[in-house]
């Protein structure tokens, strides 16, 4: 799922702008990768520190070209400088307020629970507009393809490993994958082999 992000990197860095892309999914997911990569090293999972780390390293990237490209450094800034005390305040307190143990494990589970789910629902933040404009520009229809056999995938890791804080929250995931989905067949039909989608205009 992570690498569906070199299609807009390589739109970006080919029209030497970042419109049509969304930069709140890169932000959100490489939250969630660092979440769940300490939560990976808390628990000595190896397949989720190899993954997040992956995924943290390949987001970074993104955010750095979209940064770069980007006409909109005034909007982009105060949500990267967000990311940034989220994560400060996130590492004091479940290094230094939270004693090492199941309790430091739950709460830092639950803390990456949230992140994930808020990582599925970002793509969805344009729904109004698409809705309005009858136009899926903004979304990544391998994104969304690779976001539905990813949750799927998690969920039944989790499953597998009786950890409800890998399963739960990428259940979403699956759901809001299917409503992509469903706006891709609404607004018209998909142009296979290209960045972006646009509806054959009614």
């Amino acid at each position: 799922m992570f690498t569906t992000g070199l299609t807009d990197l390589k739109k970006m860095k080919a029209t030497q702008c970042s419109d049509n892309v969304q930069f709140l999914p890169f932000l959100t997911t490489c939250l969630n990768n660092l979440g769940w990569l300490y939560y990976g090293l808390l628990k000595g999972d190896g397949t989720l520190i190899i993954v997040n780390v992956i995924g943290a390293a390949l987001q970074t990237l993104y955010i750095i070209t979209y940064c770069h490209y980007t006409k909109e450094k005034r909007r982009v800034f105060p949500q990267m400088l967000v990311m940034v005390i989220v994560l400060c305040v996130g590492w004091v307190y479940f290094t230094m307020v939270i004693p090492p143990g199941e309790a430091q494990l739950s709460q830092l589970g639950l803390a990456c629970s949230v992140f994930t789910i808020s990582m599925y629902l970002s793509p969805l933040t344009d729904l109004m507009d698409i809705v309005r404009t009858r136009s899926v520009e903004r979304l990544s229809f391998s994104l969304t393809v690779a976001t539905f056999f990813t949750s799927t995938s998690w969920t039944l890791y989790g499953l597998q490993l009786q950890d409800y804080y890998i399963m739960v929250p990428n259940t979403p995931g699956i759901f809001t994958s299917l409503i992509r989905f469903f706006l891709f067949w609404w607004s018209g039909a998909v142009i296979p082999n290209k960045p972006s989608y646009k509806l054959i205009q009614i």
